[in-house]
């Protein structure tokens, strides 16, 4: 069986570019604050160093492995994002579901990347070869869903797929012939096991230091000498470029549905009416989790309504320091109308998306987040007394709004009023200063 490699390169750029899109749609940008574009040059930083660079900023100069400083100097209006890998495999979870509807039997290799057992001639037409033929496909598909940058590579294994796809133009394809893996590899330079992360770039500078330039010429060493040189790794790139049986494709389950759904018919103008009908879908939604042992600690809800100018969608994410119970997204739903229905008495001071303009047709709740609920279990005498004081800050949240309700949060910075963050009651907070950077200037804490 063939297999047909999917990559997405600079993919941890691109969600992290995507998540930055979809939080200024659902919550408003901030006055001050530009969008990111996707054409803007931006790299993924670890340990302030580069991990991940668009091919914008290599454009500018801009490599991985360079320090963030080293980064900006060549590129000053240089977009810095954190890494954040369970945001690169969240965004990556709407591409596997594209490409099930295709094809099914993806295998998530890591995101960005995937694979595919290749179709054969039912894809066929035009002259075009059916492998091709699935290719453009594919494209297209990714591309409607708003994956630009896609590229393809067919190959008898999954090693070989993945080098031809590299080498693939945006959207293009490369197809190695059927029992061509070998020859394709042993034209290919050492440079390229780069690809691979630490282990390869040690061994491609290696081989290049001993002048070997191609894997060709590092396959045409004996099993012996690259065991004893070069080691486990080495003698797994050196049977791939013999051209060795590879291993078979480990397709993945697709998860199961966990989103929740409640359609209204008549649609409903009224906050109050809306927030009494999802009582019982925020209690299948937790029961849902529930039932495989999980907890949502992150929640997206979405009221869609349809009005003068078409579909219209108020969508937010919610956030909870511990995990969410039916009440709480009860209360959710409740805050979120209220803040975007003009009929409701009580308006909050944030906006989250589009203005509620008509009545709501439906509710979608969608976790983000999921969690073991054994991390969540509470202790060993319970906590009524910390039960009864969320209780009562609900209560008064439900009579002021959800944000007029806040707790300050401890974060780095220099003086009093820096050190502190003012977080809606019940909300995770984000995008706090680390307490442990330096922070020159700062006024010392009080002596022993």
């Amino acid at each position: 069986m063939r297999t047909l490699v999917v990559w997405c390169p600079d993919w941890s750029v691109t969600a992290a570019v995507m998540e930055l899109a979809d939080s200024a749609d659902s919550s408003g940008i901030e006055p001050g604050i530009e969008p990111v574009s996707a054409a803007a040059p931006a790299v993924v930083l670890a340990n302030n160093r580069v991990v991940v660079c668009n091919a914008a900023a290599r454009e500018e100069g801009v490599r991985r492995g360079q320090r963030r400083r080293d980064a900006q100097a060549r590129c000053p209006e240089l977009v810095l994002l954190t890494a954040n890998p369970d945001r690169d495999a969240r965004w990556f979870e709407p591409v596997l579901a594209a490409v099930e509807e295709i094809r099914p039997g993806v295998a998530p290799l890591r995101p960005g990347l995937l694979a595919v057992p290749a179709p054969g001639r039912y894809f066929a037409r035009g002259g075009v070869d059916g492998e091709e033929a699935a290719a453009a496909l594919l494209a297209e598909h990714l591309v409607a869903a708003g994956v630009w940058d896609c590229r393809f590579g067919v190959a008898d294994d999954l090693y070989t797929a993945e080098r031809a796809a590299r080498l693939a133009a945006p959207q293009g394809c490369v197809v190695v012939s059927s029992g061509g893996s070998a020859e394709f590899l042993r034209e290919l330079p050492v440079t390229v096991l780069a690809d691979d992360g630490e282990e390869g770039a040690e061994l491609a500078d290696l081989l290049r230091r001993l002048g070997l330039v191609r894997l060709g010429e590092f396959a045409a060493l004996s099993a012996g000498e690259v065991s004893n040189r070069f080691g486990a790794y080495g003698v797994d790139v050196w049977r791939r470029a013999q051209g060795a049986e590879a291993a078979p494709l480990a397709s993945r389950t697709p998860p199961p549905e966990l989103a929740c759904e409640i359609s209204f018919e008549p649609p409903l103008d009224s906050a109050e009416a809306v927030t009494f009908s999802v009582r019982t879908t925020t209690e299948r939604f937790v029961a849902g989790l529930a039932d495989r042992q999980l907890v949502a600690t992150s929640v997206r809800i979405e009221a869609e309504f349809e009005g003068a100018a078409g579909l219209g969608v108020s969508a937010r994410t919610w956030m909870h320091p511990r995990c969410f119970t039916s009440r709480d997204l009860v209360d959710r739903v409740h805050w979120q109308l209220q803040a975007g229905m003009a009929s409701s008495g009580l308006r909050s001071r944030k906006t989250f998306g589009a203005t509620i303009s008509a009545p709501v047709e439906r509710v979608r709740l969608i976790p983000e987040i999921v969690e073991p609920a054994g991390d969540h279990a509470d202790g060993l005498w319970g906590g009524g007394a910390d039960d009864q004081v969320v209780r009562g800050v609900a209560r008064v949240q439900a009579m002021v709004g959800y944000d007029a309700v806040r707790v300050p949060v401890l974060q780095g910075g220099r003086g009093a009023a820096d050190r502190q963050m003012l977080v809606p009651w019940g909300e995770r907070a984000v995008g706090l200063r680390p307490v442990d950077r330096p922070w020159p200037g700062q006024i010392p804490g009080p002596a022993p």
